[in-house]
C-alpha cells in the first residue's frame, strides 16, 4: 500500500530543493571537485580510477586503497538526484575510511534521463560486484541523497548479489527512501518515475535483508522533506536514525573525512 499520496496535485519541487536554502550552496560542487582531486593526487597509484564494470561510458568505479592490506571494502555512492555528478567529485570522502585501513569503492552509474532508477540500482550492484572481487573482507555501504537511496536498495531482499553474504551494514545518508513525492517535482521530467517504479524502487516500501545492520543518517538543518524521508526509512526498517545537529544537506557528509567521527565509527566499527 503506498505510503505517500501520489495522486495529489501539489508541486513538491521546492520541498526537495537544497542549494537555495544553504548559504553559498552553489559553491559546494566546485569545492568538492577540488578536494577530491587533491586526495587522488596524494594517493597516487593507490587511486585506481574509472575501472570498467560494463560497456557504457558511466559504468566505471573508482577504487581507493589504503597503505596496508584492506580491512574490508567501504562503498560510497554519490548523489545528485540521479541527474548529476560522478565518482571523481567525491574522492575526498574516502579519507576517513582509508585512514582506518579500509578500501573505498565509488561506483559510477548512468544518469537520468539516459537511465531509469531501476537500471541505476542494477548498475550499482554490478559495480560493487566488481569491486568486491578486488577487495576481500566485509562490505559496508553508504551513500548520500540519491546515493543514500541506492545504498539502501543494496540491502533490500529483492536484490541477491553475489556479495550479499559479505554485506554487514548500510548507512544511508539523507536518503530519498520514498520515491512517490518525486513524481510531483520538476525533476521527474527526466527521472520518469511512475507508480510502478515508486513501488519497486522505494526502500521504505521494501524489506531489509536479515543480518544487515542499518543506521539512517540525516542533518538536523535539512529540509523537512529529507528529515521525513530519513524517519520514514528508520521506522519502516525498524532501525536507528541519527540526526546530526546543525548540519545541512551539503555538509552532513563532511564527517566521512574524519576517521574518528561518529559517522565513520558507525560505518566501520
Amino acid at each position: 500500500m503506498p505510503m505517500y499520496d501520489v495522486d495529489g496535485t501539489e508541486d513538491l519541487s521546492l520541498a526537495y530543493a537544497n542549494g537555495a536554502f544553504i548559504p553559498g550552496g552553489d559553491e559546494f560542487p566546485a569545492r568538492w571537485a577540488a578536494q577530491a582531486a587533491a586526495l587522488r593526487n596524494r594517493l597516487g597509484e593507490r587511486a585506481r580510477c574509472q575501472i570498467p564494470y560494463g560497456d557504457a561510458p558511466r559504468q566505471t568505479f573508482d577504487l581507493l586503497l589504503p597503505e596496508t592490506t584492506p580491512a574490508g571494502l567501504m562503498v560510497f555512492i554519490h548523489g545528485g538526484f540521479w541527474l548529476n555528478f560522478s565518482p571523481a567529485d567525491w574522492s575526498h570522502f574516502a579519507a576517513g575510511a582509508l585512514a582506518r585501513d579500509w578500501a573505498v569503492a565509488m561506483p559510477g552509474y548512468t544518469l537520468a534521463p539516459e537511465a531509469r532508477i531501476h537500471a541505476m540500482t542494477a548498475e550499482v550492484e554490478a559495480a560493487i560486484s566488481a569491486a568486491a572481487q578486488a577487495v576481500a573482507g566485509p562490505i559496508v555501504i553508504t551513500g548520500h541523497s540519491a546515493g543514500g537511496h541506492l545504498a539502501a536498495r543494496m540491502a533490500c531482499t529483492d536484490r541477491a548479489p553475489d556479495w550479499a553474504g559479505r554485506l554487514v551494514r548500510v548507512v544511508p545518508i539523507s536518503p530519498v527512501a520514498e520515491l512517490g513525492p518525486l513524481m510531483r517535482t520538476g525533476m521527474n521530467e527526466k527521472l520518469k518515475i511512475d507508480a510502478a517504479e515508486a513501488e519497486a524502487e522505494s526502500p521504505a516500501r521494501l524489506t531489509r535483508r536479515d543480518g544487515v545492520d542499518c543506521t539512517v543518517w540525516v542533518g538536523g538543518q535539512e529540509r523537512p522533506s529529507f528529515l521525513w524521508q530519513a524517519r520514514l526509512l528508520s521506522e519502516n526498517w525498524d532501525c536507528p536514525w541519527h540526526v546530526a545537529p546543525g548540519l545541512h544537506h551539503f555538509d552532513v557528509i563532511d564527517d566521512l573525512e574524519d576517521p574518528d567521527s561518529l559517522l565513520v565509527q558507525t560505518l566501520l566499527d
